[in-house]
């Protein structure tokens, strides 16, 4: 073919290419606009979805790790004999953690086993003081009986003139001496009747000055049982370098404060303490599983749930609570305390109270649940 003929031949075929390449470029201007805009829909779509779906899990990393933990101090004052135990110790319940020095309370308990042993002897004293007195009783009787017999025949002599005047008076002088001493025999035998309550036979031990005695009796035997202090539960002791063999203890009865005395930790009553915004409360029940991290342990995830909601919050403890009564008054989310137990596993890391943790509530209401139930 020579020159001119392709020459006429691109001519004819140029607007066909055009053509063509004007077509693809509409098709893929189209197909940008859909993928535009699909994308656009597809992205709506998504996140419409993550948001409906979302709400489930609520949570906040105002959390700690809390344990039950006391200051063991006894209720008694006294040097410090011994320290059975060192910082960081774990302790059974019931083991010994410190004595004072028992002495001054074993003369105490000497002193009211005396005092309670006279109280016994001096009911039994009063018994036989009664019965003595009984006695005399009956024999100050006869006494009044004779004077009053003699003192008969005496006025029906003198009725006769068969005796004089004064030896009917001397028989009346007699007779009233003899009632007279009767009377008070019988009033002395009153009174100590009413020591031992009106009972001749009274056991030793229903008599309120035995029981006195016993009580004071009783009260040291226990001080002197105090004298050892023991760990009421299971635990880590702590802030035990303090207390050394010769410290003065004062009992916080007295003092209302401890002065020396051996801290406890729990390793087995553990709580986390989550202090929740009440807005984020709303689906929150006791009961729901709870995922908690402690800083300490970054990887650790424990299984806990909601053990308890407080009823009040945290501010309603305040010793100085906020007065909302100004007109600037500013409206400040408040947190409520939620307690939360978790199942530790003995191959877990240990927590300790005071530790930050996070924690995750899982309420099983997304929101397109509360959008359908209306809320």
């Amino acid at each position: 073919m020579d020159v001119r003929a392709q020459s006429t031949a691109g001519y004819y075929a140029a607007p066909r290419s055009r053509a063509w390449l004007s077509a693809l470029w509409e098709d893929k201007q189209r197909f940008r606009r859909v993928l535009m805009i699909g994308g656009v829909a597809v992205v709506a779509v998504v996140a419409l979805s993550a948001w409906l779906s979302a709400g489930r899990y609520v949570g906040t990393d105002d959390s700690y790790v809390r344990a039950a933990k006391l200051m063991v101090s006894p209720d008694i004052s006294g040097l410090v004999k011994t320290v059975d135990v060192h910082e960081g110790q774990h302790v059974k319940q019931g083991q010994v953690l410190f004595t004072i020095d028992p002495h001054p309370f074993e003369i105490a308990v000497a002193n009211t086993k005396a005092a309670l042993d006279a109280a016994r002897l001096d009911v039994l004293s009063s018994e036989s003081a009664y019965q003595s007195l009984v006695a005399q009783v009956a024999a100050q009787q006869s006494q009044v009986k004779l004077a009053q017999s003699t003192y008969n025949r005496y006025l029906a002599l003198a009725h006769s003139n068969a005796i004089a005047p004064q030896t009917l008076d001397q028989a009346h002088m007699t007779l009233t001496s003899a009632q007279a001493n009767l009377a008070a025999v019988q009033q002395n035998a009153t009174t100590q009747l009413d020591k031992i309550l009106g009972n001749p036979n009274l056991p030793p031990e229903r008599a309120p000055a035995y029981m006195q005695a016993k009580a004071a009796y009783d009260e040291a035997q226990r001080q002197l049982s105090h004298t050892v202090v023991r760990a009421p539960f299971e635990g880590d002791v702590a802030e035990v370098d303090s207390l050394q063999p010769g410290t003065l203890v004062i009992s916080a009865l007295s003092s209302f404060s401890t002065t020396s005395a051996v801290g406890l930790v729990s390793n087995s009553n553990l709580w986390i303490e989550a202090n929740m915004k009440e807005t984020d409360l709303t689906h929150v029940r006791v009961g729901q599983p709870v995922d908690v991290t402690v800083d300490t342990y970054p990887d650790q995830t424990w299984k806990c749930h909601v053990d308890a909601i407080s009823r009040a919050s945290a501010s309603a403890f305040s010793a100085l609570p906020s007065e909302n009564a100004s007109s600037n008054w500013v409206k400040v989310v408040q947190r409520i305390p939620l307690r939360v137990v978790c199942d530790t596993k003995p191959s877990d890391p240990p927590l300790r109270a005071g530790m930050s943790a996070v924690v995750s509530i899982d309420t099983g209401m997304r929101r397109w649940s509360r959008i359908l139930a209306g809320q």
